[in-house]
């Protein structure tokens, strides 16, 4: 399969009165076409801003993306002009943000807000967009698509507005969509129905998607590839199924062991991950989560470990990953 994108050690930088916020430290990854990538972590982690800089969406000032290149469909975007990735933006790569209601124009109808991408990007007339937006909405599962183009986002519930915003994000079939914690403010009923609705739109549409999220449970049955971050580094990379079967690094160990499980017993307790994140602005050498890993050795204090090729499919960045898999190993042999 043909690669989409590919991020070779992007940085990103916040200039700020307390000093450089460091949010992205250096990631690379690719994504094929088709594909679907889950980035999990905590907030703060860096990878809301790291898709965001990848499509320039970064407020500049403070902002600033300082290395990297971001090669889609064989143009570094980092490199383009304004005018260029505006053209990219919503149209080649769509984005759909956590709270739809601070995303959609309140004061104009849905059909305005949907049919201005497509008169901007694709060209069409009022009556060709008009009747695209319906088209889109019934794609989306709204009922009553047509009655609706005259309503305004408050007429909505949450669950429906988060579907105009993936209406508007597919109006100009683009190649990628990423979707940044798009559950995140809806109850779990309506969380599991945007997840089936992805699914099915990514079989029918064939487009590659990136699902930005900090629960690894949602990720389950959506993903085909899982990327870890924490304080801004990818510290685990890995086919899903292999990630949830035996993770590499300890920081994906704890947030698996912090998600109920139907299969545990029922009085068994979940594991937190003691401690708190790293304070970005002062990024202290060694790897950012060693203060809170049980697996730290003095080398973990002082040398940040690369990202390392543990098989074709699956990277970590962990100088005791190796010792990981052992005491996993033996614990789950001990259940056993």
């Amino acid at each position: 399969m043909a690669t989409l994108l590919e991020v070779k050690g992007l940085e990103t930088r916040f200039f700020t009165h307390e000093g450089v916020v460091c949010a992205v430290n250096g990631i690379s990854y690719r994504l094929d076409e088709g594909e679907t990538l889950a980035i999990v972590g905590e907030s703060g982690s860096g990878k809301s801003v790291g898709v965001m800089s990848l499509i320039r969406l970064i407020p500049q000032p403070p902002g600033k993306i300082t290395a990297g290149e971001v090669w889609f469909d064989g143009r570094d975007l980092t490199k383009l002009s304004d005018d260029e990735i505006r053209q990219v933006r919503g149209n080649r790569i769509a984005m759909i943000f956590q709270d739809p209601m601070t995303s959609l124009n309140p004061v104009l109808t849905i059909g305005q807000q949907i049919t201005e991408a497509l008169e901007l990007h694709l060209g069409m007339d009022k009556e060709q967009a008009r009747k695209r937006a319906v088209e889109l909405l019934e794609l989306v599962g709204i009922p009553g698509a047509e009655g609706r183009l005259n309503d305004y986002p408050h007429q909505f519930s949450g669950g429906m507005r988060q579907r105009v915003m993936i209406a508007m994000g597919l109006s100009c079939n683009p190649q990628l969509l990423i979707a940044d914690e798009p559950t995140t403010a809806l109850d779990v009923t309506i969380q599991a129905q945007i997840i089936d609705l992805a699914k099915e739109l990514k079989d029918k549409i064939g487009m590659a998607i990136i699902w930005i999220t900090h629960d690894l449970g949602v990720v389950a049955g959506l993903a085909d590839r899982v990327i870890v971050m924490y304080g801004g580094r990818i510290v685990e990379e890995a086919k899903v199924n292999d990630l949830y079967a035996k993770p590499h690094h300890p920081y994906t160990l704890g947030l698996l062991e912090s998600i109920p499980r139907l299969d545990q017993a029922h009085n068994s307790k979940l594991v937190p991950i003691e401690g708190l994140p790293p304070d970005l602005v002062d990024m202290q050498p060694g790897c950012a989560f060693a203060p809170r890993c049980t697996y730290r050795i003095d080398r973990c204090l002082h040398e940040t470990p690369p990202v390392e090729n543990v098989t074709s499919t699956h990277r970590v960045a962990c100088w005791r990953w190796e010792d990981v898999i052992k005491a996993e190993s033996m614990k789950e042999g001990a259940r056993d």
